[in-house]
């Protein structure tokens, strides 16, 4: 999963990057695409590997990229757009600060570039319809473009439109950045209110049903690079139970849809990040695509049921084990065994 962290220039993106990363990135205008992968912190794997002793441990992953906002402080480029377009969703910047910078307008810096992506969007559909419409070589796909156009000429991004499956893999090659999953990250500086959202953008919020989180991101940039002890120290001094990269990617997991199942054992206990609604077979192409091909069943166990007994016997003897086929739809916290063969 990488999530683009995009903006305006001067929003304070590679600041927040700096914070979620533990990196020292220096802030400027640069044309880079700076990249980091965080752990996805998980108290189920600590648990697990308190009870296996396994030789490793691994956390489920992000992976952050810091993606310069272009040339100008209230538009995007070319360039930009296409960096964009890598994106598996986006967090966009906005500032909320003024340190020489000017008055603050976060409420028109997320119209502005809601719109840029509407406007890159439009120019695709346009330029795609005016084709299917000649030659009427795909008539669904055309359809189905026309409804996309309707959408974003009324200047809502494709991400309010209900697609199913087929709808969603017929547009795939398209790689819409208006339909991308956006959360937003309000920038602070330092001794401002991290709890409470300024009345215009709480309005803006509500209306859109956007999610938002406010953050001093120079402060937290700072927290980022101590060790873990000083952190804690430094979080505590200022009122705060959790580092910015926890409160970030509670957020990001919820609008991603994201769910975690777990693999345990004396090798390895282990986190992996699905899609909510997938099923065992998608699951086990997670792990690895063999494991997918070759797909027999999955013996699960919720980690709930699994800390009770403390054992795969024990939840086995006590029914809690189960054996599920490859539709069976995985939930979040399910102790996963794929058995396969190829």
């Amino acid at each position: 999963m990488k999530i683009g962290i995009v903006g305006f220039s001067g929003s304070g993106k590679t600041t927040l990057f700096n914070a979620l990363t533990g990196q020292d990135v220096p802030v400027g205008f640069g044309n880079k695409v700076n990249l980091g992968t965080i752990k996805v912190p998980d108290e189920r794997v600590d648990r697990l590997a308190e009870i296996h002793h396994p030789k490793k441990i691994t956390y489920a992953e992000i992976m952050f990229a810091d993606v310069p906002g272009g040339k100008g402080a209230t538009s995007l480029d070319s360039q930009t757009l296409g960096k964009i377009r890598e994106m598996d969703a986006l967090a966009q910047v906005v500032r909320g600060f003024d340190e020489g910078a000017g008055t603050p307008d976060p409420v028109s810096e997320i119209l502005g570039f809601e719109s840029e992506l509407i406007l890159s969007d439009m120019g695709v559909v346009e330029k795609r319809v005016e084709k299917l419409t000649k030659d009427r070589s795909d008539p669904k796909l055309l359809e189905l473009l026309e409804r996309c156009g309707a959408c974003l000429e009324e200047e809502k991004p494709l991400r309010t439109l209900e697609f199913s499956q087929l709808e969603i893999k017929m547009l795939s090659g398209f790689t819409f950045l208006s339909a991308k999953p956006i959360l937003f990250v309000l920038s602070l500086p330092e001794g401002a209110d991290a709890t409470v959202l300024p009345d215009d953008v709480q309005q803006l919020c509500d209306e859109k049903n956007l999610a938002i989180v406010p953050i001093c991101t120079a402060i937290e940039a700072e927290i980022a690079s101590l060790d873990r002890e000083d952190q804690l120290e430094f979080l505590k001094d200022l009122g705060l139970e959790e580092p910015a990269s926890a409160r970030f990617i509670k957020t990001a997991y919820k609008l991603l849809n994201l769910i975690t199942f777990l693999t345990q054992g004396p090798d390895e206990c282990r986190a992996w990040s699905i899609r909510r609604g997938c099923n065992a077979q998608e699951a086990a192409g997670a792990i690895h695509s063999d494991l997918a091909r070759g797909f027999i069943r999955a013996e699960v166990i919720s980690f709930d049921d699994f800390v009770k007994t403390g054992s795969e016997a024990a939840c086995r003897e006590n029914g809690t084990l189960r054996v599920e086929g490859k539709e069976y739809i995985v939930k979040d916290g399910d102790i996963c065994h794929i058995r396969f063969n190829v």
